[in-house]
């Protein structure tokens, strides 16, 4: 099994409601959580027309699939939520799944790539991260601490909105990560 870190979003409809629903729903397409972060409320990143703020997460988890294959599975379960293919980038929606991590993996395809892209310069991509993971290292070499203390993180508004518990979930939080 290997070891994912996702990030998910909702800046459309009930958002804590579809992080809630998203975190479930992951079981049922081969994805397992172990464990996730706080729910932060955050401005929009990049050049959105709609300037509602997201509701996003961290989430360790584990799964026997295969990159490609786990991102077929995560689109799923955004379709599943309402999401509607776009072309265009940054829209409103009601659950965006991001594959961040999978285990120490550095790969690249034309459809995904490994780490993601741009996770050094998404402060609600990392601040979860470091809330469940405080002395991770990249697969680059960086600590999560040091990647936190980039002005453009440290510029973006990030702020704690919820903490979901395991029971509404219905999946178990495995607690004992965050001392890895």
């Amino acid at each position: 099994m290997a070891r994912v870190y996702l990030s998910l979003g909702s800046n459309l409809g009930d958002r804590l409601a579809n992080l809630r629903t998203g975190v479930a729903r992951l079981p049922e397409v081969g994805v397992y959580p172990i464990a996730w972060s706080k729910v932060y409320e955050t401005t929009p990143v990049g050049e959105t027309p709609d300037p509602r703020p997201y509701l996003n997460l961290g989430l360790w988890a584990e799964t026997a699939l295969e990159p490609l294959d786990l991102l077929r599975a995560v689109k799923a379960v955004e379709r599943a939520l309402g999401r509607q293919p776009s072309q265009q980038r940054w829209l409103p929606r009601p659950l965006d799944i991001d594959i961040i991590l999978y285990d120490q993996l550095i790969w690249s395809h034309s459809l995904l790539t490994i780490p993601h892209p741009r996770m050094r310069e998404r402060a609600f991509v990392l601040i979860p991260l470091a809330e469940l993971l405080p002395d991770l290292v990249l697969p680059d070499g960086t600590p999560i601490a040091e990647a936190l203390q980039d002005p453009l993180v440290r510029a973006q508004s990030v702020r704690e909105f919820a903490d979901l518990e395991s029971d509404l979930l219905g999946v178990h939080s495995d607690s004992s990560l965050r001392s890895e």
